[in-house]
């Protein structure tokens, strides 16, 4: 686990198929996968990105996954700006 150097708030960096890593938030969330028409995205343990929903049930789950940092983290935009420019 490391921390956001933006925001200090704590990460995992996942690994997609293509080995590129992700930060995301490091508390995992429930989610409901909705291809084409999710509104959120989750990255799953193995480094799928999916489209989806977040939900607090674990009933409803679909499964168990993480949160892309650069979907909560108040600086995302400074932090893509800084690291291109």
């Amino acid at each position: 686990m490391s921390a956001c150097k933006a925001c200090m708030a704590a990460i995992v960096w996942i690994k997609t198929p293509a080995g590129k890593s992700i930060p995301c938030d490091a508390t995992p969330r429930y989610y409901i996968e909705k291809p084409r028409v999710g509104s959120k995205k989750i990255v799953t343990p193995n480094g799928q990105v999916l489209s989806c929903e977040y939900t607090e049930d674990p009933a409803k789950a679909t499964g168990v996954g993480y949160v892309p940092h650069w979907a909560t983290c108040p600086y995302a935009r400074q932090f893509r700006r800084k690291q291109n420019g």
